[in-house]
């Protein structure tokens, strides 16, 4: 991705500092103490030097840095050995551990522009990504990749997600992406009738009132809402929106309820259901843990280990295999049980 580094700075500044608890103090991956960009170089040119790939020197070494010094990392190899480092670590590896590592060579902002563009310009549309990223993204991070979006492939990241989508799941995604001034200052238990009205108490649901009320109001906001609905109607928000919506809608409505509620909590969920049952969807846990190593990782590992009866480390160690698990455990970054 050719997003410029200062676009990179400027950008990524804001994106990290937007965290209740430092990120750092709940991130996996840290930046390295003891860090030299030519010596990482130097040690990565070796290990896929020649017949055979070193694949335990790569992971070991690319999972122990942080994305910022990954970056200068690939600028160091460029200038030793004059060729591009992803190139050739996707010319070595292959599979799902060539996925994640080339997700951890890419930084974060270009990592979700290219999410979303291959989950609306790829065949079909990859709704789970859409869902993701739009629910559980800052404001200012939203915004963040409205402009890289455009800046990268010179379009309107709106106007694209509106043609691959419809219906009011559409609209609550232009909603998310427009990122509005959060309503403040009315009363919850006003907004809470609102929607039982438009769900529980009529014949039929009125989406538009959900998509309409969840959609443009701050996490702080709805949590006050979502207390004031449990005492109107006696459940939990989550359940009328299963009652009342399907499909994508119902998807992207949990989610941003869920959200709103726990980033870390929606990832653990995420996670346990991307591993769970027969198969894995891979690009989903890829996905997450390049995302949220550097971010919430261990508190998503601490609501993941209250929430089932496992640990993250051991779905993860139970579900995958070779050097891919050895990356993934590495991001996880501990044992819980």
């Amino acid at each position: 991705m050719a997003i410029s580094a200062v676009l990179q700075k400027e950008i990524y500044k804001k994106r990290h500092s937007f965290v209740s608890i430092s990120p750092m103090l709940q991130a996996t991956v840290k930046a390295s103490r003891n860090f030299n960009a030519t010596d990482d170089a130097e040690i990565l040119y070796k290990a896929m030097k020649g017949i055979g790939t070193d694949e335990e020197a790569i992971l070991q070494l690319l999972v122990a840095r942080s994305n910022a010094q990954r970056q200068q990392i690939k600028v160091a190899f460029k200038t030793l050995f004059g060729k591009d480092l992803v190139d050739r670590l996707k010319g070595e590896l292959g599979g799902k551990f060539e996925t994640l590592v080339v997700g951890l060579m890419t930084p974060p902002l270009a990592y979700d522009v290219s999410l979303l563009r291959n989950a609306i310009k790829g065949a079909g549309t990859d709704e789970k990504v859409l869902v993701e990223i739009l629910a559980s993204r800052t404001p200012e991070q939203v915004k963040d990749i409205v402009a890289a979006y455009r800046k990268e492939y010179d379009n309107d990241l709106e106007e694209d997600v509106s043609g691959d989508t419809s219906g009011h799941f559409k609209r609550l995604l232009v909603i998310l992406l427009r990122v509005s001034v959060p309503q403040c200052g009315v009363d919850m238990f006003l907004w809470s009738q609102v929607l039982f009205k438009a769900g529980e108490q009529k014949f039929g649901t009125d989406e538009q009132t959900f998509v309409t009320i969840l959609g443009n109001r701050s996490a702080e906001h709805l949590r006050k809402v979502f207390d004031a609905y449990m005492k109107l109607a006696g459940y939990e928000m989550e359940e009328s929106i299963k009652r009342e919506t399907s499909g994508g809608l119902e998807d992207l409505l949990l989610a941003v309820v869920k959200c709103a509620r726990s980033v870390p909590t929606y990832f653990a969920e995420t996670l346990y259901y991307a591993m769970k049952g027969a198969g894995t969807d891979d690009n989903t846990l890829i996905r997450v843990m390049v995302t949220r190593s550097e971010v919430d990782l261990l508190e998503i590992r601490t609501e993941f280990r209250k929430l089932f009866a496992c640990s993250l480390f051991s779905m993860i160690k139970g579900d995958t295999g070779g050097d891919y698990r050895k990356a993934l455990l590495l991001l996880c970054g501990g044992d819980d049980e």
